[in-house]
């Protein structure tokens, strides 16, 4: 019997791959950006732990099975999906008109403060995101060694994938709000508005690429 409850080498490569997979730019890092960019650093931890209760759904769906389901059921996958990439695609556009509409006063009221709260869009964002069920049934089983338990192999496997997710993103949001704060005139501030629509609708893009 194995004492160990995951093999090493196989979690030393997991978090390698994981490492590099959480860093590197996607649907919601560039969404952690244009929060951080358009609400500040708050909102945009709030939008990370939204997109970490997605994570961990897909997480929990996938150890239960749920990917051998949405093979069976395609469409049912390719719904939510679209309906995220739908969702972020109005957050990017709004962006953009809001900052349009602006006068020269200052932009006091980001448009991403009208929608749904930075938990909910960062939750939204993430559960339809392709990547993350795509993840857990394709990249994720390799790692796994049948001659031990499942459930704590599990266990720290989603440590690892949350715990890196969560650094990532709030390395991305919390550098998206520094940099806004360098910004005071109303023109830069319009310039910013556009450029987290631009943002969303990559993120939307890179959303699609992806199913």
């Amino acid at each position: 019997m194995n004492a160990l409850p995951v093999d090493p080498q196989l979690y030393l490569a997991y978090l390698g791959t994981m490492l590099v997979m959480a860093f590197t730019p996607g649907p919601a890092n560039v969404f952690a950006v244009a929060t951080g960019m358009q609400r500040g650093k708050g909102a945009a931890l709030l939008a990370v732990a939204g997109m970490n209760t997605a994570t961990f759904v897909w997480y929990c769906a996938a150890a239960l099975g749920l990917g051998a389901l949405v093979k069976a059921f395609p469409e049912v996958f390719r719904i939510i999906s679209y309906g995220g990439i739908i969702y972020v695609v109005w957050l990017g556009v709004q962006a953009i008109r809001h900052a349009l509409k602006a006068k020269d006063k200052a932009l006091d009221t980001p448009v991403l403060d009208k929608a749904r709260n930075a938990y909910l869009s960062g939750f939204l964002v993430q559960i339809a995101n392709p990547k993350a069920i795509l993840f857990f049934t394709a990249v994720l089983p390799p790692f796994l060694d049948i001659d031990r338990p499942p459930v704590p192999q599990l266990a720290l496997f989603a440590v690892a994938t949350l715990g890196l997710d969560t650094i990532a993103m709030s390395a991305y949001g919390l550098g998206g709000a520094a940099f806004a704060r360098h910004m005071s005139s109303a023109r830069f501030q319009r310039m910013f508005g556009i450029g987290v629509g631009v943002l969303l609708l990559t993120a939307a893009i890179l959303m699609a690429s992806r199913l």
